[in-house]
């Protein structure tokens, strides 16, 4: 039978901020090298995301969605489950793969339990990497992934004020001599209730595979801890 560590929102964000912070270059062509692996918060945690004995409060963002229109993360995904993830479509592998892991539980779902019951899933995806992803290339690189994915993009000073309140450290991107890109992301993935509209399951990098979200997004479409 499977258990699941309960951790305090404390012990998340200081970890998060200290270990899953990853830095990624590559040329202004998109040409990436050089990914570091991220660790992970809770490294025992490999059959499922850390259940937060104290609640993130969803952050306070308002930035431009893929259709350059504004989009009131708050009031957006109001009583809708959510999932949030900070990354960037340059991102040679942690960002491409957890964004195509939940697209694949997604899909594995809507099989089993109809596309009707995902219609409420909210899965935003807000850039770390701004000047580079564009509302337009924002949503080409989603369209890819799946098309129901929300993209956001904006001041960076706003992005990381957000990231950082439930407990994901992001830096600036800068460029090299050499004229590599070096972009940062979290390796957190945020699952939101639909009741209360807080993060109560935090995933890494380690337990976001397709399996783990598969069984453990119908609670938290319900609004339950998996």
């Amino acid at each position: 039978m499977r258990t699941r560590k309960t951790v305090t929102a404390a012990v998340a964000f200081a970890a998060a901020t200290s270990l899953a912070l990853t830095a990624c270059q590559g040329s202004d062509g998109g040409d990436d090298a050089g990914a570091t692996k991220p660790a992970t918060v809770e490294k025992q945690e490999k059959k499922g995301g850390a259940v937060l004995d104290q609640p993130f409060e969803k952050p306070d963002l308002t930035l431009t969605d893929t259709h350059g229109k504004s989009y009131d993360m708050i009031e957006e995904t109001k009583g809708h489950p959510t999932l949030l993830y900070f990354g960037y479509t340059h991102c040679p592998d942690v960002c491409p793969l957890t964004m195509s892991n939940i697209a694949s539980a997604k899909a594995g779902l809507k099989k089993k339990l109809g596309k009707k019951a995902l219609d409420d899933l909210r899965v935003v995806f807000v850039t770390t990497d701004p000047k580079r992803d564009t509302p337009e290339e924002l949503g080409k690189w989603l369209r890819g992934q799946d098309p129901s994915f929300i993209g956001l993009t904006g001041d960076f000073d706003t992005i990381q004020a957000g990231a950082r309140s439930v407990g994901v450290h992001v830096e600036p991107s800068y460029k090299k001599k050499n004229g590599d890109i070096v972009s940062t992301h979290g390796a957190q993935l945020l699952a939101f209730s639909p009741k209360d509209d807080k993060a109560h399951v935090l995933y890494t990098e380690g337990n976001t595979s397709p399996e783990i979200l598969e069984k453990d997004l119908p609670k938290i479409l319900k609004g339950e801890t998996p």
